[in-house]
Formats: structure tokens, sequence, C-alpha cells
């Protein structure tokens, strides 16, 4: 894949790629790492080029071998050590939640996108949502604590829920159980 052709004819400003439409053949792969705290490794070093970093990440799906970078011609495979995309802002908006990763894709927190708790790499659980093509994204800690400090508690016959809701949807941040919830000062 040869990356300064792709950002020299790369407009920044398109639209995501028909990456799901493409069936290009599976070519191996390549030396990049996304890092759990969203960075762009390639070689070993950072990224530099945030404008390559973007036009990449609109290339990424979800693939049987993992997350690859397609093209109509080319499948490559990257390494990822936790998700490839992460939330960065939150906005509500109408009451509902609007979401933006670090690459600029927006979606809003609902039915099709809902949130789940997942367990990241170092063991801990943490909150994701689904973005494209099969890729999640994970909410940056500012973004898990937004939503968090705009809650509401939820009560079940053994917990209680902790979340937010938005578009219709009741998307969970957390349970707590029967002492906990009684704990929490804001029912």
């Amino acid at each position: 894949m040869n990356l300064d052709r792709l950002l020299q004819h790369g407009d920044k400003t398109a639209a995501i790629p028909p990456v799901d439409q493409w069936q290009p053949p599976f070519c191996g792969d390549m030396a990049l790492t996304i890092k759990a705290d969203g960075s762009w490794w390639h070689e070993g070093a950072p990224f530099t080029r945030p404008d390559l970093v973007r036009l990449l990440a609109s290339l990424m799906r979800l693939d049987p071998e993992g997350v690859c970078l397609v093209t109509p011609t080319e499948r490559i495979r990257i390494q990822v050590e936790d998700r490839p995309l992460m939330i960065v802002a939150a906005q509500q908006v109408g009451g509902d939640w609007r979401l933006t990763t670090q690459h600029g894709d927006e979606l809003t927190l609902d039915a099709e996108h809902p949130l789940s708790m997942t367990r990241t790499p170092g063991g801990d659980e943490a909150p994701e949502v689904p973005v494209r093509f099969g890729l999640v994204a994970r909410l940056s800690r500012n973004v898990y604590y937004q939503l968090v400090d705009a809650a509401s508690l939820r009560e079940g016959k053994a917990h209680t829920d902790v979340g937010v809701e938005s578009a219709g949807y009741w998307h969970v941040l957390g349970t707590l159980n029967a002492a906990e919830a009684g704990e929490v000062p804001w029912n």
C-alpha cells in the first residue's frame, strides 16, 4: 500500500469510502499498530502526519482476519491493541447523545449504535459503541464521565442500572447491586 500516493490523491474532507463493498484479495500484514490510547504507530514510531492517519482510518473495516485497511485492489491487516477508534466528544442534542470519534465519525447513541461494557486487554470493564463496518470505538474517560454525570438509575429485581436514554433506547453505563444503589445520592 503506497501511503504517500494515497495521501496525495486523498480528499481530506471526503466521506468514508464504500470499503464494505470492496472485495480485494488479502495481501498480508502491515507494521502498523493502533495503541489502546488511540495513537497510531508505524514500524515502532508514532505517526506524525495527522492527515495520513485520518485517511487510513477512513479505509478501515473489520474482516475475518482482523482490522484491515481496504482499497479496491488490496486488503492489509493492521494490529489493534484494544479498539481501532476512540469516542472523544459527546453532546446532547434534543435529548439524544451525539458522539464523535477522534477521526470525525459522528453517530447518535441509539439502537443501531448501542453502548455496551466490555473488557479491555488489561481486564477492566470499559464502554464501547459500534461505529461502522464492524469497527467499534472505546469511549474516552472524559466522555464516559460526561455520560455518568448525566445518567439516571433504573431499578431491577437484583440490581440497579446506571445509564442514559438516547433515541428512545436505554444505554447502560454500569450496574449497582442493592447495597451500592442505596448509597448513591442522586437516585
